[in-house]
């Protein structure tokens, strides 16, 4: 028997004079007697007000209600008891910001909206304005219209997860990225626009400094030939950048003002680490710069292609021409490797490459030291014994170590 039929047995019996086997006459008639007990049970059975279980059977409660600003709002809460509990507390809520105004919910902020606001920062007080533009819409992509305390450390990770493994991402290249984004949302925070800050939780890559890789003779003859015939006009900026070591943005940045062609200087006024420096022009330098000021007026930026038109860098020829020369594994700012490892296989000390490069620690510099000619072979040979005389004097004759050393070939890539 069920509870719907134990409520109609106890409705039933209690008007019921058994003595007389018939139904008392001050009684309430039997139907509507089950009618009632009927209502009175369902009224037991119903869910309270705002909690529902989505799929019947499953287990799973969930909340409706009402915020302080009239929106409906629905919440997955677990058990019946929890969904109880909560629903309560929700409606409780929304009632204290009915009466406290203050309380309100704000309105959402998305991604859209504080990214807009690191660009105008950018633009504002960076040099790398156009990267952070291209880096930022492609951000913009995972997470548009998302609002901006949605983003989780763990959805940036997959992101970056996935660029790794598709398009093979650089550990510089991620944390270019990270970077970015880890910018907008302190931005975002110092606006009120944001609470927290989720690219802080992402792990920053470790970056391989220590790759060296330069033109050796050979290459630099077949990518000489590939210039002259195909895109001579691009040959002055070659050289400038092979004989400079100046950084990509500081050459295509560079204009005829800071150019001392007498002294044979080039000021930076803003290198990579905020500071100005000098950078030295050998006869090779000052011949391209030659070339480069009957492009045009002497006046505004000195790079420049044959129709006097400025440039912004290499994209469109260099790629093209390293492919052509059959030149592998070799980028731009390789030029600025080859500038310093010259200069260290040339004798000339750590010190000077390093104010030639501009570099702010020698720590930096230092990566080009084992290229320099090898003095200490002499320091530890001194540890090879003297051949003695019976009588304990030394011979004239000295140990020759040509004949153990092996051939040491310049390699490009270190």
């Amino acid at each position: 028997m069920n509870k719907q039929e134990h409520a109609l047995r106890d409705a039933l019996i209690a008007p019921f004079d058994k003595a007389r086997g018939t139904w008392e006459s001050s009684r309430v008639p039997p139907s509507r007697l089950v009618a009632s007990a009927l209502k009175k049970e369902s009224r037991k059975r119903r869910n309270p007000r705002g909690v529902f279980e989505k799929v019947p059977g499953s287990g799973e409660w969930w909340i409706r209600y009402v915020d302080a600003s009239g929106r409906y709002r629905r919440e997955k809460a677990g058990t019946k008891g929890a969904a109880i509990d909560l629903v309560r507390k929700r409606k409780t809520e929304a009632l204290q910001g009915k009466k406290l105004p203050e309380r309100l919910r704000r309105a959402t902020v998305t991604f859209m909206d504080i990214t807009s606001d690191a660009l105008a920062y950018s633009k504002a007080h960076k040099r790398t304005y156009d990267d952070d533009v291209q880096r930022m819409e492609r951000m913009r992509g995972w997470f548009r219209d998302r609002s901006a305390d949605s983003v989780t450390p763990q959805e940036i990770e997959r992101h970056f997860e996935e660029c790794i493994e598709e398009e093979e991402w650089a550990p510089s290249t991620v944390n270019h990225y990270r970077s970015l984004l880890s910018l907008t949302y302190r931005l975002a925070i110092r606006n009120g626009k944001a609470t927290s800050n989720p690219a802080r939780a992402t792990r920053h890559r470790r970056e391989d400094n220590s790759r060296v890789r330069y033109l050796t003779p050979e290459e630099e003859a077949k990518l000489r030939g590939v210039l002259e015939a195909e895109w001579a006009g691009h040959t002055p900026e070659f050289d400038l950048a092979l004989h400079t070591g100046l950084r990509l943005s500081e050459m295509y940045g560079l204009d005829w003002q800071d150019v001392d062609l007498a002294r044979r200087l080039i000021l930076i006024r803003r290198g990579k680490n905020g500071e100005s420096r000098y950078a030295r022009l050998n006869s090779i330098a000052l011949k391209a710069l030659a070339e480069l000021r009957k492009r045009g007026d002497r006046t505004g930026p000195v790079i420049r292609n044959l129709a006097g038109e400025p440039l912004a860098g290499p994209r469109y020829w260099w790629d093209k021409a390293i492919t052509k020369a059959g030149i592998a594994d070799f980028h731009w700012h390789d030029l600025r490797h080859t500038f310093a490892s010259r200069l260290a296989m040339a004798g000339v000390g750590i010190r000077a490459i390093q104010d030639s490069l501009g570099h702010k620690s020698v720590a930096m510099t230092v990566r080009y030291s084992h290229l320099a000619p090898d003095f200490l072979l002499d320091v530890v040979e001194k540890l090879v014994p003297v051949p003695v005389t019976q009588s304990g004097e030394p011979t004239d004759t000295t140990t020759d170590t040509g004949a153990t050393q092996p051939e040491v070939a310049q390699a490009a890539h270190v």
